[in-house]
């Protein structure tokens, strides 16, 4: 299974107060809600992976 990266980020507290809301409404944490968003943004802009890379390398 693939390390998980950690990343620091700068946000807006009225931004980062409307995800944890939103989050607490979907049942998420703050940083799960975070990375749905950027999957789902990924997703809709044909940039996301067919598969995670850690996959098709374990695949061999």
């Amino acid at each position: 299974m693939a390390k998980r990266k950690q990343y620091p980020l700068r946000i807006d507290p009225a931004i980062w107060e409307a995800i944890e809301r939103w989050a607490a409404d979907d049942m998420r944490s703050a940083n799960g809600q975070v990375e749905w968003i950027l999957r789902d943004a990924l997703k809709r802009a044909g940039r996301l992976p067919s598969r995670p890379k850690a996959q098709e390398e374990g695949s061999e």
